[in-house]
């Protein structure tokens, strides 16, 4: 079905309710009653299953859901193959969207609602896979150790005045992957492998831990700088632990490479699965996720930069400033994850 007529059915599914034409909204979700789209998601926040209710009760279509992990999800829809009944995907970070498109598991739709809407570098080119959240993946500093004028790029990490003072996860981490992946697509294999070697040389303790691990440790005095995606920072400046928050106004954030191609921007992203029995159905759930309404509970509630530029972020965000970003094609990330990976082995970060 092309997408016009697709939108048109999402039109209809929010003012009418049913080919009827009824205006009660209650009508409508009668006549979709057993209509469903089945979500495999590895993404475990509240807001998101706030946000599938949203869509429930605008179309009357059903939203099952799989949480799992992204590892899990791919093994499990390997392991159903054409008899699987997911929909949709969701997971997160532009590199296990992309292994799961090399394994076969999506497919490409044509919706000129996603296509138009969603930046071009941060969707697939193929339309097997949509972002629907930015993340930033920034420096958190020590505010009482560590100047932020004497900071400027990822590459400058490797300096030796940083030496026994960088924080960072394990290199098995997809986010460390996918920011190598982007320092090889920017920088080259040569420059790539050396700025890994400099980072080990420079690290305060050995990888381990989450991003929140490596803020709290800042915190604590083993190191003064640390690498995280900037939405941990938001989520622990509201966190219900009083302590997390003591912690998190502790830190300072910069955005590196502000003089040059900008700060790397990953996504979380969703997708059509290649055998999805309801597949008009996932493709008015992605839309219905990059609405207006749905990217205001991603920001307002995970602390995430909406896809949208029409939706204005958090005030905890906001209060972080503007910054470029890399508009590196998220693509790229997928393509050099390999390659990444036998850097980080060869360099020696664990």
């Amino acid at each position: 079905m092309k997408t016009i007529l697709a939108v048109a059915i999402f039109s209809l599914l929010v003012a009418c309710g049913n080919e009827n034409k009824k205006t009660d909204n209650t009508e409508g979700q009668e006549a979709n009653k057993d209509q469903v789209v089945n979500v495999y998601t590895h993404r475990h926040y509240e807001p998101d299953q706030n946000i599938f209710k949203m869509f429930e009760e605008k179309t009357g279509i059903k939203v099952k859901v799989i949480n799992a992990s992204a590892d899990e999800l791919i093994q499990k829809m390997k392991m159903e193959g054409k008899q699987s009944p997911a929909d949709v995907l969701i997971t997160v970070d532009a590199g296990r969207l992309s292994r799961a498109k090399d394994e076969g598991l999506l497919q490409s739709i044509d919706s000129e609602l996603l296509e138009n809407s969603i930046p071009s570098h941060l969707q697939d080119i193929d339309n097997q896979w949509f972002g629907l959240t930015k993340r930033a993946r920034i420096i958190a500093y020590a505010k009482d150790r560590v100047n932020p004028e004497d900071l400027s790029t990822y590459e400058d990490l490797v300096n030796k005045k940083w030496k026994g003072k960088i924080l960072v996860r394990s290199s098995s981490n997809i986010y460390n992957q996918s920011l190598m992946a982007s320092i090889i697509a920017n920088n080259g294999e040569a420059a790539a492998k050396s700025w890994a070697e400099g980072i080990v040389a420079n690290l305060a303790r050995s990888p381990k831990g989450s991003d929140r691990d490596q803020v709290k440790a800042v915190v604590a005095g083993e190191g003064d700088l640390a690498i995280v995606n900037s939405y941990y920072i938001g989520k622990m400046l509201n966190s219900p632990d009083a302590e997390e928050v003591k912690t998190a106004q502790k830190i300072g954030l910069f955005f590196p490479n502000q003089e040059d191609r900008g700060t790397h921007i990953n996504v979380s992203g969703a997708g059509v699965a290649k055998y999805a029995p309801n597949k008009e159905n996932a493709i008015l759930f992605i839309e219905y996720l990059i609405s207006e309404e749905a990217q205001q509970v991603f920001t307002d509630a995970n602390y995430e930069y909406p896809i949208l530029e029409s939706v204005s972020p958090v005030e905890d965000i906001r209060a972080w400033g503007d910054f470029k970003e890399d508009n590196l094609g998220l693509n790229k990330l997928g393509e050099y994850n390999k390659k990444a990976v036998l850097i980080f082995d060869a360099a020696g970060w664990k």
